[in-house]
């Protein structure tokens, strides 16, 4: 096709691959001039070679310049040529989702397309690796064979991460582009926990991320699970002031994609004794000559690391073991006792137990047998008087004494 000015022309040349636009004279130009070509009126290319490539199908008009004289604009609409066009130059997904990656292209009048492929690009001298439909059991083609095509893969793994590329047969001949494909790249959700060592009382800050901006959706809300259930539902989980009940394990996911979790995250809060408790072992009665084992129990982070034991109003430890024994026990260990749990972040003192040590069963005393009163006068021991058969003349002390006298005189 040729297009004329009196002074300038635009040759149209149309291959497989591109438009080629030759910018010519009916005369020989002298001086070596420059070309300037125009697209819609901005300049495109200022170069000493006459001709200019146009490698996209496009509405687009053109035309050149040389020493300030301009030639009619082009239109290349309606030349077809091979060319693929990628709805996306990147995409970034989640691990274990689906992805589809798609392209529409073109091709001369007069061609057929019989067979279409996608492929990953292989690494410096690997081949690439044709995805056919069904490859893995994860890859299923879809489009119109005429002019687009979609690569959909499920079940994404971080190993899918690749440069994704289209090619096409026809009944005439193969072709495959030469520019860049579309780049997969495939995360996983990461929960970090900021600052990685917290005690209690500090603000803890945890937050979800992936190595790239998620293409469907990079502005995610995250559901938050602790110790496998759902506990909140934010951008970041803020712990503001943290407690020790705070402390578990963590995993985020994205809204949308509940049941792709992020690896789960543990938090650990450092936190001084608490729940300090006495125990004594064996439970029951205490009596003397026996043994008994007090011990203390307390929950701490780090754990205790040490432990006290005191009598109450003795001024000096008894013991500094988590667990303190008394053998062949007296009747003097009676009293209350406590302990106190210590580790790096506080103490705390445990409520006094009452230990009450009873008299050896084997020395205890029987009782006396009581009798009726009936005073033996020749003896100087009398025998208590017995409440229940006490005669009623002897209502007093005094009664007996007087009874006494008369008889002795």
């Amino acid at each position: 096709m040729l297009l004329s000015t009196p002074d300038l022309q635009v040759k149209v040349t149309t291959t497989w691959w591109s438009t080629t636009l030759t910018c010519s004279t009916t005369c020989t130009l002298t001086d070596n001039p420059t070309y300037i070509w125009y697209r819609n009126s901005e300049i495109v290319q200022e170069d000493s070679s006459p001709s200019y490539s146009v490698d996209l199908k496009t509405e687009d008009r053109f035309f050149c310049a040389v020493n300030g004289i301009n030639s009619p604009a082009v239109s290349v609409e309606g030349h077809s040529y091979f060319h693929v066009t990628y709805t996306h130059q990147s995409v970034c997904t989640l691990n274990g989702s689906s992805v589809d990656i798609s392209c529409s292209y073109t091709f001369p009048r007069g061609h057929t397309v019989s067979e279409t492929k996608w492929y990953t690009k292989g690494k410096l001298d690997e081949a690439p690796q044709i995805l056919n439909p069904g490859f893995g059991g994860r890859v299923e083609y879809l489009g119109n064979m005429q002019s687009d095509s979609i690569l959909r893969i499920t079940d994404l793994r971080e190993e899918d991460s690749a440069e994704y590329k289209f090619r096409f047969r026809t009944d005439q001949t193969t072709w495959e582009p030469t520019f860049p494909g579309t780049t997969l790249t495939v995360t996983v959700l990461q929960v970090k926990v900021t600052p990685v060592t917290v005690s209690e009382g500090q603000n803890v800050t945890l937050t979800c991320s992936t190595t790239c901006t998620l293409t469907d959706n990079p502005y995610p809300t995250y559901i938050w699970y602790k110790n496998g259930h759902v506990t909140n539902q934010s951008n970041s989980l803020f712990l503001n002031p943290v407690s020790s009940e705070d402390a578990g394990r963590y995993s985020c996911a994205v809204e949308g994609h509940e049941d792709l979790y992020s690896a789960e995250e543990t938090l650990t809060v450092r936190y001084g004794p608490k729940n300090t408790s006495v125990s004594v072992s064996p439970s029951g009665e205490i009596v003397e000559g026996s043994s008994v084992t007090l011990t203390c129990s307390s929950d701490a982070n780090p754990p205790v690391n040490k432990y006290t034991w005191y009598k109450k109003n003795v001024t000096s430890p008894k013991a500094s073991e988590q667990s303190y024994s008394m053998t062949n026990i007296i009747s003097e260990d009676s009293g209350e006792y406590y302990c106190e749990a210590q580790n790096r972040k506080g103490s705390m003192n445990s409520t006094a137990l009452m230990i009450i040590v009873a008299g050896d069963p084997q020395q205890e005393v029987m009782p006396q047998q009581t009798h009726s009163v009936h005073p033996d006068p020749n003896s100087d021991t009398y025998t208590a008087l017995n409440m229940k058969t006490r005669s009623p003349e002897y209502d007093t002390l005094a009664n007996v004494r007087d009874t006494l006298s008369q008889s002795l005189r």
